[in-house]
């Protein structure tokens, strides 16, 4: 990897999410130096303004500029906040379509200015469309990445927080699978404050019930939130930060992330949401839970549900 002394970053789509992240990155002193490249060059002027005058309030110093391609040359990662943004109704696999084209441009572009860092991936559907960025831009698997699960498992944290009345850092819960419908819970290894839910679900018949309630909420979430306010930003823009950072800081930490699984879960050549070692290079490796009978089987459908998808676009050699 050829990149600058310091941590630049290229931001490309400066929509909702897109400045969410940049507001975050800034806000946290994540990275030296932030490009942003968007289509809306003059209201992306506005923004690269008004996060500078934020920057005086900082932890620490950093330096956002309105980018361009050229940036990537040496940036120490990309990340790909744009393209068509999710519809009331609308799920995040109906976006795969205009979104494929958006990336296939987008990657020939980075690529053609001879970055050689790590992307990481925030559009929807953001499995399939990792997958595309691998595929497109000839680097390694383990430096193309998405946002994956980071979003539905921190919401899944602070429900069962507030369930239980729990800081949330101190609930231990993954989802996994495609970030969308078919994603599923991992009931079996979670904890609440060091406390087995696989236990507590022995002794209590009617929590699963009560849990799976909880899931639902968690999994329509993002319907919600666009229907209320017409799209979800602040907490992908802080979980795109969180793994910002860890890969920044070489931080070696397991976060619910796509990535590719050679042989985890018994499956290969697929982009989808597990929890994963993040370090400088990108994914160390995929984490491989140890799910019951039924989880395996929720899990088994989520791939068979993107794998259909994908091979639309990348037929299986």
């Amino acid at each position: 990897m050829k990149v600058s002394v310091g941590n630049k970053v290229v931001l490309i789509g400066a929509g909702d999410v897109g400045v969410a992240y940049a507001y975050a990155l800034v806000n946290q002193g994540t990275c030296d130096h932030l490009a942003i490249i968007d289509i809306d060059e003059k209201k992306l002027e506005g923004n690269v303004m008004d996060l500078n005058h934020g920057v005086v309030w900082a932890s620490s110093r950093t330096k956002v500029t309105k980018g361009s391609y050229e940036d990537c040359a040496d940036a120490a990662m990309v990340v790909i906040c744009a393209g068509a943004a999710q519809k009331p109704g609308e799920t995040r696999l109906q976006l795969v379509d205009k979104n494929m084209k958006i990336m296939k441009s987008i990657v020939d572009s980075v690529m053609a200015n001879g970055f050689d860092g790590i992307f990481l991936v925030a559009s929807n559907p953001v499995d399939i469309l990792s997958y595309a960025v691998w595929k497109y831009s000839g680097l390694p698997a383990h430096r193309v990445l998405g946002s994956g699960t980071v979003l539905d498992s921190a919401r899944f944290r602070y429900m069962l927080g507030e369930m239980y009345e729990v800081a949330p850092t101190s609930v231990h819960a993954y989802i996994i699978g495609e970030h969308g419908d078919t994603e599923l819970p991992v009931l079996s290894s979670a904890t609440i404050a060091g406390v087995s839910m696989r236990k507590q679900l022995e002794k209590d018949p009617g929590l699963e019930s009560r849990l799976e309630k909880v899931f639902e909420e968690t999994r329509d979430a993002a319907y919600t939130i666009i229907d209320a306010k017409g799209s979800t930003s602040y907490g992908i823009g802080m979980g795109l930060a969180r793994i910002t950072r860890a890969i920044l800081q070489n931080q070696d930490v397991a976060l619910p992330v796509c990535c590719l699984l050679r042989g985890e879960y018994g499956e290969e050549n697929i982009y989808i949401g597990t929890p994963a070692i993040i370090h400088r290079k990108g994914v160390r490796r995929a984490v491989e839970l140890e799910l019951t009978e039924h989880e395996m089987e929720r899990f088994k459908h989520s791939v068979a549900t993107l794998r259909a998808i994908q091979e639309k676009f990348f037929p299986a050699e």
